[in-house]
């Protein structure tokens, strides 16, 4: 066999500069013999005879034998280490030539023979994006759609190439949307549909190529896969159903594909996507929740949607998942009616709902996506309800919950949102038995420290809750505040030339508000903040000027 080998090889360096077809031809298929049974060792003698250099020269379209060349470059491309000699040997711009050709089988092992080259390497297929191929191969799909093989070769393709950002862009400028939508609606085999979702999905990514497909008719094909899969338990079929709705979900991502979708709040996607939330399949109670929370992205849907029974229908799919629910199924409902709870006008329409009630179930939940979800839903809902801020902040399980979270530090994010609905139930109430409650719980010290966070946002809501608590309850909370080390803190955002405006205006506010305590007056006076206070009467912005000559007299005043 190593003999024969040798011998191919040398009569293929000598038949490929005469091009004596019928030598070629039989050498190529001495080779390709080889391949098939020892495809490595074969791979490794073509590689050091030289003879890749040669190929580049072989892929012609109009010789016969070029596609048994493009078929053995496939078959060494299989072996990692004969990718970058491919690469060296200039395989790659003929071959992407031959992308043109009218032949089919010379386009099937094109196809793969590029696609092995270029497995896994993203600099590769970046360099066959910048060629132009996917043009090509879209165009190949639309006019080759019978040929299998050839079909699940520019299916592999797009695959692959879909998952670089720099695709996007070219995919969007072709009809490859009308393309695969087409191929869908033929197929019947599970593999076959699955082969499309795989290209689907990283392409739904882009927003201009989620608008094509739902242009398409991609969503009722997937609308269709959904009602034929909802009762069977094979195995393949709960997949597929999976896959279906998830990218259902995808497509709503968009602004343009779901307000298309959303037709009003009459569109028949948008009913049968209400009719998965009462169903018994956790799947499409999943998407059907995340397929609202992505509707509700705009004031008018969110409004529509309220006025229109979904906050029942979403209480209701809580209520199924209080005891040992499914996280993801809590996740997503609380994620809708956090969203639904944006507009001003369905804040107290919710609240007479009862969502309050419904989310504080939830409060002994011990994961934190949903933890974060019920902290955000409940913030959104008292945002100026100065009587559910009041009832909520006097209720003490609520407030020991969020003085606990305040300190889960592995989870910033829930950390950040206890923080922000503490402030907001003394900001949004104004109550004393509010503040009462907070103080009691331990909530202060969260709040000075919410003071120094690096988000503006949250500064400020800290120092005006802080403010109203020193306005109310001083007497309350001043050892809380002593032991917070407050009035350092505030020296500190005073002093530093990078705090925004309204965190100095906010913080020498505050300074005023605790005058009244002798003992954290005594502080201020230990810190000498006249100096810097009585700076910043010349700062450029207005308010904070004129706070700062109140302040000024303030303390001149009390000292």
């Amino acid at each position: 066999m190593a003999d024969n080998l040798s011998d191919t090889l040398k009569k293929l360096k000598i038949t490929a500069v005469d091009r004596t077809e019928d030598s070629l031809e039989g050498c190529l298929d001495c080779l390709l013999q080889a391949l098939a049974q020892n495809n490595m060792e074969t791979s490794e003698k073509i590689q050091g005879s030289g003879i890749l250099q040669l190929f580049a020269s072989l892929l012609i379209p109009q010789s016969s034998c070029t596609a048994k060349v493009a078929n053995i470059i496939a078959e060494v491309a299989k072996n990692e280490f004969m990718r970058i000699p491919c690469v060296d040997a200039g395989l790659i711009s003929p071959l992407v030539q031959l992308l043109n050709s009218k032949d089919q089988e010379v386009l099937l092992q094109t196809g793969r023979a590029l696609g092995n080259i270029c497995y896994d390497s993203h600099s590769l297929q970046a360099q066959l994006i910048n060629m132009g191929v996917i043009p090509t191969l879209v165009k190949l799909l639309g006019i080759h759609c019978q040929n299998a093989a050839l079909t699940e070769m520019c299916l592999v393709a797009f695959g692959n190439l879909a998952e670089l950002e720099s695709s996007k862009e070219q995919f969007a400028s072709t009809n490859i949307a009308e393309e695969l939508v087409k191929l869908f609606k033929k197929q019947i085999e599970h593999d076959k549909r699955e082969m499309i979702f795989e290209v689907l999905a990283p392409l739904a990514e882009n927003d201009a190529i989620k608008l094509q497909l739902v242009e398409a008719g991609l969503v009722e094909c997937l609308l269709e896969i959904v009602q034929q899969k909802v009762d069977s338990d094979k195995e393949d079929d709960i997949a597929e159903l999976k896959t279906a709705s998830d990218l259902m979900v995808l497509l709503l991502l968009g602004d343009e594909s779901m307000q298309k979708l959303f037709e009003g709040g009459k569109g028949n996607v948008f009913q049968r996507v209400l009719s998965w939330i009462p169903s018994n399949n956790h799947q499409l109670q999943l998407a059907g929740a995340l397929a609202i929370a992505n509707f509700a992205r705009n004031d008018g849907n969110c409004i529509h949607m309220v006025d229109n029974g979904i906050v029942e229908k979403l209480m209701d799919l809580l209520d199924r998942h209080v005891e040992d629910g499914n996280v993801t199924v809590q996740h997503a409902a609380l994620s809708a009616l956090r969203n639904l709870a944006i507009p001003v006008v369905n804040k107290a329409k919710m609240l007479s709902a009862g969502v309050t009630e419904a989310v504080l179930k939830f409060l002994k939940s011990e994961m934190p996506p949903v933890q974060f979800k019920l902290l955000g839903t409940l913030r959104m809902l008292i945002d100026a309800q100065a009587e559910a801020a009041e009832q909520l902040g006097k209720n003490v399980k609520l407030v020991e919950r969020l003085v606990e979270w305040c300190e889960a530090k592995d989870h910033a994010g829930v950390m950040g949102e206890s923080n922000r609905l503490l402030s907001a139930l003394i900001r949004h109430s104004k109550s004393k038995d509010v503040i009462k409650t907070i103080v009691q719980s331990g909530g202060v010290k969260h709040l000075v420290t919410m003071a120094t966070s690096e988000h503006v946002i949250m500064q400020n809501e800290a120092l005006v809750a802080l403010a109203l608590i020193a306005a109310l309850e001083l007497g309350t909370a001043e050892k809380d505040l002593e032991s917070a080390k407050l009035v350092q803190i505030l020296h500190r955002l005073l002093e530093d030339e990078r705090s925004a405006p309204e965190i100095k205006y906010n913080s020498m506010v505050l300074i005023c508000a605790l005058m009244g305590s002798e003992s954290l007056h005594k502080e201020v006076q230990d810190l000498a903040f006249l100096d810097v206070v009585s700076k910043l009467r010349s700062h450029e912005n207005k308010s904070v000027a004129q706070q700062a000559s109140l302040t000024e007299q303030r303390l001149t005043v009390d000292s």
